[in-house]
This record gives C-alpha cells, structure tokens and sequence, in this order.
C-alpha cells in the first residue's frame, strides 16, 4: 500500500476487514498547530482521517447530476490514471501536513468506496455508521462496517453505532462537526431523512440542526457547506431551501458568513478539508482565496477534478475519525482570551 513517493512507516501486523496499513507523519512533532485527540483521551498532534485509494474507482452508474457513465467511458483508462494522481496529491498535502491515515482497502465493484466521508458520522470516539439510500451504494455498507470494527480492536474507535431501521444518513457526507458551535449541521432531503437528526444529537449527546437542501446539484452537505474552525461557515446561498438559510442565518452572525459564487460553488469549494489553518480543496477563485487569507487560512489547491466527476472532492474523500467534544469546548475560551489579550 505504500508508495514510492512518501517516506511511509508502515505498521508490522497486517490489518483485517479491509483495514490497510496506517501512514505515520515524521514530520508531525513540528508543526504544533496540528491537534487532535487519541481515542484513549491521551494528547496526539496528528490528526487522523480514514482514507480509500481509487484503485476501483469509475464513475460506471448515476446517481447525481454530476455522474455520467457514457463521458467516462470515452475517456475511462486516462481519467482512472488522472484520478489515481490526484488522490495520492491529496494524500500528500494531509501527510505533509502531519496527518495519520487509515486507509480502507479498495473493493472491486464498488467504485465509490473512496467516498470514506460517507462512511460514518464520528465524535469522541463513536462512530454511527452510515445508511445509503441507493442501492449502488448500499453494498458499500457492510466494507464500511467492517473496518470500523477493524478500527474499534486496535483502540482507534470505542464504539460503533447502527442507525435505527429505515433511517438514511449517508455519514460526514450529510452530517458536519462544527467544533466552534458545538453541534452538527446536517444536509438533508437528497440522501439522508430529516429523522436522523434526533438520533445524531442524542447518540453524540449534541444539537444536530438539520438544512434541508433545495438543488440536487448538491446533493450532500458538504458539497455546499463548510463549518471553519474560526467560526465562520462557508456556504453557497442556491443549495439551499429559505428554511435552510434561515437555520444558518441565525446561528451564524453577517460577518461569520463566507457565501460562494456559483464558479466557486461548482468548483466544489465548499468541499474542502480544513485542520488548523490550512483549507485542502481542489481550487477556488482569486477572490476566496483572499477572503480566507484575510481570516488567517492557508488555501492548499490539490486538483481533483476526476472526482468531481463522480459529485466528490477533498472532503468526500477523507473521513476525520478524532474530533473530541472536549477539544472543542477547551477551544472556545482559549479563543476568546486571546482575542481579549
């Protein structure tokens, strides 16, 4: 699983139920502002994500506006080529960034399995494991299932969570941390049932607000939502019906909110990874690029455009597995002393 490229630390035990090797930063001791918890409660300074290599991937179904299995197969050899390129460009930029990755082993047949975002919902430790509403993506399930139970015997998750029957929450897809509030933000009316809300707040023991989603374009939360460390969220206004915005609106002040043109929109800006100051996304304009610098953010580009063909990008395409409700809460004062000092 190793590549040629990244000075990997391989572990010595092989994993089981499609957990692959974890990948160990060397240079993550340096770089302070990377922070997270082990599941243990002990101080780590990676933080960890749960990745898929696209050793399967191909965009062979439909299932949003952005997937059409005709164009890719006109082009199906250099686009899996393109798409193994950027992945491991994504890849990079987390591990130079002093991350630690647990990588799901590819199935064959199930070419959006390197959506790990959509895997599970996953707070201190409990991991609620997601239900997809389509049937392409339902055989997904049982391998997501798998390697969280995987992660549970090594000590990397306590607890691992089924969703009531009947109940569709497609994970982090549809259901966002917000460390600075507090709560989750979940999408929902594409993929996941307004009902997963109670059951997400009490599981994690959290508000969850639930933003219903008025384009299919975007389908998924986080292709048009993002939830900053600092507290602002970036959000493109079209994605979402007048109740949606008015549930962001009150809970996020004018000058907390960073709106997305549509160029920015469809560029899956929103789509972004962000730890510490530094955002991972495929590209975005000039403009929000400044705007984020101007809000102490370091835009990381690493171009993922084959995935979007598919309707993903960097944050489908990682699942962060130690955000603590503790951290959070320690974070909040911490941050309003310094803006007092």
């Amino acid at each position: 699983m190793s590549s040629p490229h990244l000075p990997l630390r391989p572990r010595a035990e092989s994993m089981i139920f499609g957990i692959a090797r974890r990948v160990e930063s060397r240079a993550c001791a340096k770089k302070g502002f990377w922070q997270g918890m082990t599941t243990s409660g002990q101080f780590d300074p990676r933080p960890r994500f749960l990745m898929c290599r696209p050793r399967h991937f191909a965009v062979t179904y439909s299932i949003n506006p952005w997937m059409d299995p005709a164009a890719w197969h006109e082009s199906g050899d250099a686009l899996h080529a393109t798409a193994m390129r950027q992945w491991q460009g994504l890849f990079r930029a987390l591990h130079a960034g002093g991350a630690s990755v647990e990588l799901v082993e590819p199935q064959d047949g199930l070419p959006d399995l390197v959506f790990t975002a959509n895997s599970a919902v996953v707070l201190d430790g409990r991991a609620l494991l997601a239900r997809f509403r389509h049937p392409q993506r339902q055989v997904e399930e049982p391998v997501f299932a798998a390697a969280f139970h995987a992660l549970r015997a090594r000590g990397l998750i306590d607890d691992v969570i089924t969703l009531p029957p009947g109940v569709t929450l497609e994970g982090a897809g549809d259901c966002l941390w917000d460390a600075h509030r507090r709560l989750f933000w979940m999408g929902c009316g594409f993929r996941s049932g307004v009902e997963a809300r109670e059951i997400v707040s009490a599981q994690f023991g959290v508000p969850c607000v639930a933003l219903a989603l008025a384009d299919p374009t975007f389908y998924h939360l986080d292709t048009c939502f993002s939830p900053l460390p600092c507290g602002a969220v970036m959000y493109y206004p079209a994605a979402f019906t007048t109740e949606g915005l008015a549930l962001i609106h009150a809970r996020a002040a004018p000058e907390q909110r960073i709106t997305l043109s549509p160029d920015d929109a469809a560029c899956f800006a929103a789509n972004a990874v962000t730890f510490g100051r530094a955002i991972l996304l495929s590209s975005c304009s000039q403009t929000l690029r400044a705007r984020l610098k101007e809000r102490g953010y370091t835009v990381v580009e690493t171009p993922l455009t084959a995935f979007q063909r598919s309707g993903g990008s960097a944050c489908c395409l990682t699942l962060r597995l130690d955000y603590r409700l503790a951290v959070a809460m320690a974070a909040v004062p911490a941050a309003k002393a310094a803006r007092r000092g």
